[in-house]
């Protein structure tokens, strides 16, 4: 194997480390880097050893993820009864959330969609629970994602020793 090989293998593996990572992290595109690592890797073999067909359930799953990861905090928040205000304040809770790390991610999702509930209707009860609810929603879609990243990862290294 040439070095240049061996440093495009470095890259994908590197791609699908810091995917793993991202999948955490709202900052960083997790699963689609995991993709891309695996796109990757599937080309440095010609398609040969990875295969179009894991390529393909791999980017199924990346746009399911996608679908997963807009979808929970929205569909969570909505079933707590939140407004138009409380869905933008959970937006912009989790823009911000991404600039204060790790424990802004957390907790600025919920007090965004808390503060834009308050905004809108006045009812600390209602905002607590959509707030609540808007930060079920991304713990669910995040625990989603890492499976799905996992799986992603599980299907790309049964290829390669297959």
């Amino acid at each position: 194997m040439s070095i240049g090989a061996i440093a495009l293998w470095a890259l994908a593996v590197l791609l699908m480390i810091v995917g793993l990572i991202g999948t955490v992290m709202p900052a960083l595109p997790g699963v689609v880097l995991v993709f891309v690592g695996i796109v990757l890797g599937a080309w440095i073999g010609n398609f040969e050893v990875v295969g179009t067909g894991v390529v393909i359930a791999a980017g199924g799953l990346t746009a399911a993820s996608l679908v997963i990861d807009y979808l929970s905090q929205i569909l969570f928040a909505r079933r707590a009864g939140a407004s138009r205000a409380g869905l933008i304040g959970a937006a912009i809770g989790t823009v911000a959330g991404i600039m204060a790390g790790l424990v802004g991610l957390l907790l600025f999702p919920l007090v965004g969609a808390a503060v834009g509930e308050m905004m809108a209707h006045q009812d600390i009860a209602r905002a607590g629970r959509v707030g609540m609810a808007t930060w079920v929603g991304l713990m669910v879609a995040t625990v989603l994602k890492l499976a799905i990243v996992f799986l992603m990862i599980g299907l790309f290294v049964v290829a390669l020793w297959v």
